[in-house]
Formats: C-alpha cells, structure tokens, sequence
C-alpha cells in the first residue's frame, strides 16, 4: 500500500471517527446543555460539548488526526532504520592501502548494498548515500568527487524531506482558517441578531458570538499542538541529515583517503 492510499485511508478513518464521536456524545450533550440552560434563562454553558458543537471544530478535529497520522508516519520512518547508525556498514576500520584496494572495497561495498532484499532498508537515506557515494568512487576513482556526491545527496536528502512537510505546513495553516471561518461567521450571525439584542433579547447575540470564540480558540489550541509536533518532527529530520553525512564521512571517506 502506497504512501498516498494510507494517507487518504487515515483521512476517511478520522472524518468516520470524528463524526461518529459528535453524532452520539458531542451533539447530544451540547443540546442537553443549552436546553437546560435555556429552561433556566441562562447563558449557554462553557462544558467541553458546547465548545466543541460547531461544524468548525468537527472539522478542525479531524485535520488534527489526520495531521498526526502524518506526522507519526514520518517520525517512525526515521526512526526504523536508526539501528543502521550503530552498524559497520563497510567491515574496515583502517584506510585502504592504494587506489586499487579502495576499488575493490567500494565495489563490494556497493554490491553488498544492491543485494540488500529488504527494501525498507534498501532505500533508507543512509544506505542509498552510501551506495551513491560509492558508485561515484567506482566510476570515477576520485575521492574529491566522492566526497562531492555525499555532499549533494545530503542535500537532496533536506530537500525531499522539506517538501515531504508541505501537507503538514499546510494543514498547520488551514486549521486556524478553518477557526476564523467560524469566527465570522459567529459574529455575521451576531450581528444579524442586533435587533432583538436591543430589543433587551441577546441570548441569540451570546450563543453567535460563543460560535466565533470557541471556533477560534479550538482551531488556535489545535495549531499550537501541532507546531510542537512539527518542531519536534523537524528536530529528529535535521539530526537524520546530519549524522547520515556524518556517517559517510567518517566509514566511507576514510576508506580512500590515501587515494
């Protein structure tokens, strides 16, 4: 199953979710709570199931879930191969003797690496910087140019992995929108209802501008979560970046220094 298809499975798997939670606990209660506050002449109580009522909020929800689905999606596809770090990857310790050495080592090391059967494994960053950067050695036997193909797989590497975050940016964006939609349109409905608040009737004025303000501070308390998610996310993505080209350096680098 691709990337794509367990993306839209989680995003049909929350709204299912979500819905189901408000059509049998979050709309109930919510109603209860303002009939009952409507019997005693009250202002609409501030319980989690009349902050959460509103369309607004459903759907801030399920962006959320998705949005972590996301974010745990990635973190774990760093985390996976982390043992490969602690790996010799390529057996010697010591630099080749001569070029032809080096040769013969770079040449093994890739085939070992084109061998591996697990292609979780085969197309971790790790392993496909290191099969790059020995291809490079094998075809062109230069260390400098070796050292140039670790380099621009490095990079190739922070690249894919920014624009791999653009949905999870964009959701983090789209939330606090969606919050705002429901602040205007609390406070149009607000506004709507000005003559019956002058009329000395603003319980129809309190329960719009109830819609604008939880609206706003769901979506507002949902970003915040998120961003932390993110930031700690996009912590874990530089740390992969940095120590696969440390990697390399230090176990591949040092096998051709002498060339």
């Amino acid at each position: 199953m691709t990337n794509f298809i367990k993306s839209v499975v989680a995003l049909l798997v929350s709204v299912i979710a979500v819905h189901l939670l408000y059509t049998f606990f979050i709309w109930p209660a919510a109603e209860q709570a303002l009939f009952a506050a409507g019997q005693q002449g009250q202002s609409a109580p501030r319980t989690l199931a009349v902050i959460l009522k509103d369309y607004e909020q459903e759907v801030c929800i399920i962006l959320m879930l998705w949005s972590v689905y996301l974010l745990a999606e990635k973190y774990s596809a760093i985390t996976r191969n982390r043992y490969l770090f602690n790996m010799k990857l390529i057996a010697d310790d010591e630099p080749a003797a001569d070029r032809g050495s080096a040769l013969l080592e770079m040449q093994n090391a890739l085939r070992e690496f084109e061998g591996i059967e697990d292609d979780d494994i085969r197309d971790s960053p790790l392993i496909k910087t290191l099969s790059t950067a020995a291809r490079r050695y094998v075809a062109t036997q230069d260390a400098q140019n070796t050292s140039d193909a670790i380099v621009t797989g490095v990079e190739a590497l922070a690249a894919r992995i920014e624009s791999e975050n653009s949905m999870i940016r964009y959701l983090i964006w789209a939330i606090p929108s969606i919050g705002f939609i429901g602040t205007v349109r609390g406070i149009g409905q607000a506004l709507s209802q000005a003559d019956q608040a002058l009329a000395g009737d603003i319980a129809g004025m309190t329960d719009s501008l109830g819609v604008a303000f939880n609206s706003t501070l769901v979506a507002l308390f949902i970003s915040i979560v998120l961003m932390f998610l993110l930031h700690e996310l996009q912590r874990a993505q530089d740390k992969l970046v940095a120590d696969t080209q440390a990697y390399c350096e230090e176990f591949l680098l040092q096998r051709i220094e002498k060339d």
